[in-house]
């Protein structure tokens, strides 16, 4: 296993470039095409089995073992994000608009310098190993269910992934057995009032008071309603409502997303949101829409997996810099991934306030420590070997 680790070392330029690449060339989820052609290409110059158009956009390239044994899946997600490059750097998006602003470049950079790496070892790989290179993570119905109905996990004994985190610094790993990222929802609630005059509120059914209402009520849900030991959140993002100061609109909008990772927490959250619209629109004289789309579920993470992160953790950068960490609101596809086989998502740390990676993700000056691709990679590649050893 060192051998492939300082492997990882010397191709460690070929893998910063590779990522600057992507990072030039950004995709928007389910418009992915050059992307996928250039990952098709790189994995068939290493000589693997490349599958194209897996579930949509998705490229799937099979690494068999000299010898027979287990088949280990590796993930990385590649689309963008609808948000304008603003960093001063020699890499920033070419495409107006569009930027990696979560690392999935580096996603991308890294799972190809782990096949580079273990391709050059096949002959003597007890088993098989698939790179899942999945389009469309950042939008729902996301890419990973359907790529999961195309095969992309036949035959795989186990999953690993992990998500390049700026929020942790360079140098550390958090890892977490069970919850790990939440189960995403969104919700869209239209008020249909009846619009007239500023100056003539009683003739009118205010879809604005009627919905600030209803954004106060909603709050009690979580709060009053929710066993506390259950974590929920329920946040309200966009109200609209009107374009002029002296006109009571005709409707008004809310949107907003549910995070849960309890399912019957999750469906109770939802019954009481319609039970709770439906009231205050009655009393105030208005109809209403009510909408809630189930996002991805929750991420859950296997317990001997994750003891494996933990334990291959402290062997690359240390027992200090291998941190348990709290469960995260934040939602993630590979959550179907971790339905069908064993397996374990982690973050590895990627923020460096020195080097501008210190931005939140999907924010326009986004970056990370690309030394946190290299780590990663070492995780992956000695995650695999572990798991297909004799």
């Amino acid at each position: 296993m060192k051998e492939q680790l300082a492997r990882l070392e010397d191709i460690y330029p070929e893998i910063v470039e590779l990522r600057r690449y992507f990072h030039q060339y950004p995709e928007l989820s389910f418009r992915e095409v050059q992307t996928p052609a250039k990952i098709a290409d790189y994995l068939k110059s290493l000589g693997l089995d490349v599958k194209t158009g897996v579930g949509g956009n998705g490229v799937v390239g099979f690494l068999k073992g000299g010898a027979q044994g287990k088949t280990v899946a590796l993930r990385a997600d590649f689309d963008a994000l609808p948000i304008q490059d603003e960093k001063d750097v020699p890499y920033k998006s070419k495409n107006p608009g569009v930027m990696h602003a979560c690392g999935h470049d580096a996603h991308t950079a890294t799972l190809l310098g782990v096949a580079k790496v273990l391709s050059e070892m096949r002959d003597r790989l007890c088993g098989n190993v698939v790179f899942i290179h999945q389009f469309a993570e950042e939008i729902t119905p996301g890419g990973a269910k359907p790529m999961i109905e195309d095969g992309c996990l036949d035959g795989v004994d186990v999953i690993f992934g992990t998500h390049l985190w700026t929020p942790i610094p360079i140098g550390e790993i958090g890892y977490r057995s069970g919850e790990f990222m939440a189960a995403a929802d969104r919700f869209d609630i239209t008020i249909n009032g009846k619009g007239g005059h500023g100056a003539s509120p009683h003739d009118t059914v205010d879809p604005i008071a009627i919905g600030t209402s209803l954004v106060q009520a909603l709050q009690h849900i979580v709060s009053r309603r929710v066993d506390p030991l259950k974590p929920a959140v329920l946040t309200v993002s966009s109200f609209q409502a009107g374009d002029a100061f002296n006109v009571i609109p005709q409707k008004a909008t809310i949107r907003g997303t549910v995070r849960t990772f309890d399912e019957e927490v999750q469906h109770f959250i939802q019954q009481e949101m319609e039970k709770i619209t439906e009231g205050i629109c009655q009393q105030g004289g208005a109809s209403y829409d009510f909408a809630y789309q189930k996002g991805y579920p929750a991420v859950i993470n296997h317990s001997y997996e994750t003891n494996l992160v933990a334990e291959h953790a402290s062997l690359i950068v240390g027992p200090s810099n291998t941190k348990e960490i709290l469960p995260n609101m934040g939602g993630e596809d590979f959550a179907y991934y971790l339905q069908k086989v064993p397996g374990a998502y982690f973050f590895t740390g990627a923020g460096n306030e020195k080097k501008k990676a210190n931005y939140p993700h999907h924010h326009p000056k986004f970056d990370i420590d690309e030394k946190s691709m290299l780590i990663a990679a070492k995780m992956l590649t000695s995650l695999t070997l572990s798991y297909l050893q004799p």
